[in-house]
């Protein structure tokens, strides 16, 4: 059994990122040996990764009463850490806002990004990733075109999970889908989007083929 943890992180119905979301979903979940979870995380409404979280371990690690936002960030840690253990895949659906990623989507990673956990330092103080046995994909949608030499430096969402999640976590990337365009050229806006939709069908039906 392969276990698919898709990361939803766009809270609007109508977001281009929320259709790839459901048309990955629809389709992966008729894979054969395939087990797919979602973890949403607007409505996991985790805190901001910081201090609370370092004085709840303190707290917990003295069997202390733990205040309701310091509970709240030791639940994130843990929910977070375990969907990311539990994973053979990872698919991240997510817009592209404000040049990056949702704020949401940066507590899922600030919560699983850590020394000991996603990577480590060997003895020369160089970094080593320690997800090297798991795969990732990529859905995501930006309203304008950045994939051209003069934007793609500004583009800091997908490159942004490439970075951390294939480069420090170490995880084998696998697939990738980019609906762009469509806000920029809003007369081809349905035409752009559902030949992305057809491409994140066709991506899901790939899971079949892939083995733990």
């Amino acid at each position: 059994m392969t276990n698919v943890l898709v990361v939803r992180a766009n809270n609007r119905p109508d977001g281009v990122s929320t259709k790839m979301y459901e048309a990955f979903v629809a389709e992966a979940v008729k894979a054969e040996g395939v087990n797919v979870t979602t973890f949403d995380v607007f409505e996991e409404n985790m805190p901001y990764f910081g201090q609370e979280l370092f004085n709840a371990f303190g707290k917990a690690q003295a069997n202390e009463e733990l205040t309701e936002i310091q509970a709240a960030s030791l639940a994130a840690f843990n929910k977070s850490r375990e969907a990311l253990t539990a994973a053979d895949v990872v698919v991240f659906a997510f817009p592209l806002w404000n040049l990056t990623i949702p704020a949401a989507l940066q507590s899922f990673i600030d919560y699983t990004y850590g020394s000991g956990y996603t990577f480590k330092y060997d003895e020369n103080g160089n970094q080593v990733s320690l997800m090297t046995d798991k795969k990732y994909m990529i859905l995501s949608a930006r309203g304008g075109i950045y994939s051209n030499e003069a934007m793609a430096p500004l583009e800091m969402a997908a490159n942004y999970i490439d970075n951390v999640v294939g480069g420090v976590y170490g995880m084998e990337k696998i697939g990738e889908v980019i609906i762009e365009g469509h806000a920029a050229d809003p007369a081809n806006a349905e035409t752009i989007i559902a030949e992305g939709v057809t491409k994140v069908t066709a991506l899901a039906q790939t899971l079949a083929k892939v083995t733990a």
